[in-house]
């Protein structure tokens, strides 16, 4: 295997987002005392809005609905769900939330040390994500890892998102990167494995959920570190 060019998902598989949106979530709601108003519990209220959220990206992904729509939604649809039918309160926690989920800015364990041991094995790096351009851009600068890489594609830049072939042939343009020097590491089944296999791009599948996919020759980690088995 010839790999030069590593290409990383963003969101779960070296930032992490699901706890950098927790916690984020948890600031506003405690800011808002959204509790002691409406009794409503937080653990609840995250996990509500946790497959809202996922539901919506799953969504868009599918090109079923916009981003514009998800950022109507989500946190509108979970008020919702506990009988709080409030926009303003929705849209308080939407624009609160993009802002401030930058203040978090936990990586996935071993995310700094995996980058560091493949650029030194003198792998060309690269970012490919869903997410949206500036919001990508920030998170990776933020969380001080933006250093290591020569390109970051995302989603809104090229108009299409994983597992669009199209997002792939437009990263690999960016970083002058063959496909058949190129790997993709990521933790979405559909957007990352289904995305680049049917690209023709080889992948590692970041099994952090551990949903125990069985398939021929599928290379897969649970562990960001175990990168290293394979490169």
């Amino acid at each position: 295997m010839n790999i030069q060019h590593i290409f990383f998902d963003l969101d779960n598989t070296l930032w992490d987002h699901r706890k950098n949106a927790y916690r984020t979530i948890k600031d506003l709601f405690e800011k808002q005392e959204i509790t002691l108003q409406y009794h409503i519990d937080f653990e609840e209220f995250h996990s509500v809005y946790h497959e809202i959220n996922e539901t919506l990206w799953e969504k868009i992904r599918d090109g079923i609905i916009g981003k514009e729509y998800l950022r109507k939604h989500r946190f509108y649809d979970t008020f919702n769900h506990f009988g709080v039918d409030n926009e303003a309160l929705s849209m308080y926690f939407e624009e609160h939330f993009l802002d401030k989920i930058l203040n978090h800015n936990e990586l996935v364990e071993g995310a700094e040390p995996i980058l560091q041991y493949l650029k030194s094995k003198g792998y060309t790096l690269h970012v490919i994500s869903n997410g949206f351009q500036e919001v990508t851009e920030r998170k990776c600068l933020l969380s001080g890892i933006a250093k290591y890489f020569n390109t970051i594609t995302s989603a809104d830049s090229v108009g299409v998102r994983k597992p669009d072939p199209a997002i792939f042939e437009y990263s690999l343009g960016l970083s002058q990167a063959k496909k058949e020097e190129s790997i993709l590491i990521g933790d979405d089944w559909i957007a990352d494995v289904v995305g680049a296999q049917n690209f023709g791009m080889d992948v590692i599948f970041f099994d952090a959920l551990n949903e125990n996919r069985e398939e021929e020759g599928l290379k897969t980690i649970k562990y960001l570190l175990q990168i290293k088995n394979y490169l």
